[in-house]
Order: structure tokens, then sequence, then C-alpha cells
């Protein structure tokens, strides 16, 4: 969460407390957990995947060239539910 969002929700809070619509107000700073989908193993499989695996299992040629260049980086990626339920179900 970027600050300015969390002010916001901070202002809100305060705002809903001073009216009444909420009994309890909570200054703490939040703590996000981050849950990735993009765990090694997916990128394994994602750069281990051949071009003719790909297209067996319903991927499209810039769909994988989309995901090969992003596994190769260190940065977090969206895999979508399809391609993921794909990718999961190969051997």
């Amino acid at each position: 969460m970027k600050w300015d969002a969390v002010i916001e929700q901070k202002t809100t809070e305060l705002g809903r407390y001073l009216v009444g619509k909420s009994r309890r107000l909570d200054f703490s700073e939040p703590s996000p957990t981050l849950d990735r989908g993009d765990g090694p193993e997916l990128r394994g499989k994602i750069l281990g995947l051949s071009s003719l695996e790909a297209r067996r299992i319903g991927i499209g040629k810039s769909t994988l060239h989309y995901l090969r260049r992003k596994a190769n980086s260190e940065r977090s990626f969206r895999v979508y539910g399809k391609v993921r339920k794909r990718l999961v179900n190969v051997a």
C-alpha cells in the first residue's frame, strides 16, 4: 500500500469513529502480507516449456513469450487463472 492510500483509509476510519458509525479506532500501521504466485517451481516450468508443449496444452506463442520474458526477470509477475491451471497440470 502507498502511504497516501493508508492515510486516506485512516482518515476515513477516524471520520466513521467521530460520527459514531464505528466503535473502534485503530491508528496502527498496516502490515500487509505478500502472497506471490510466481514461485521458483512455476518459473522453472515456464522456462522449461517448449513451444510444442505449450501449444499442446493450449498456450499461445505470445503468451509463452510474455511468460518467458517475465520468468527470466526477478520481479513478480501475474499468471492468469486459465494459464496457471494449464501450467500446473503439465507433468
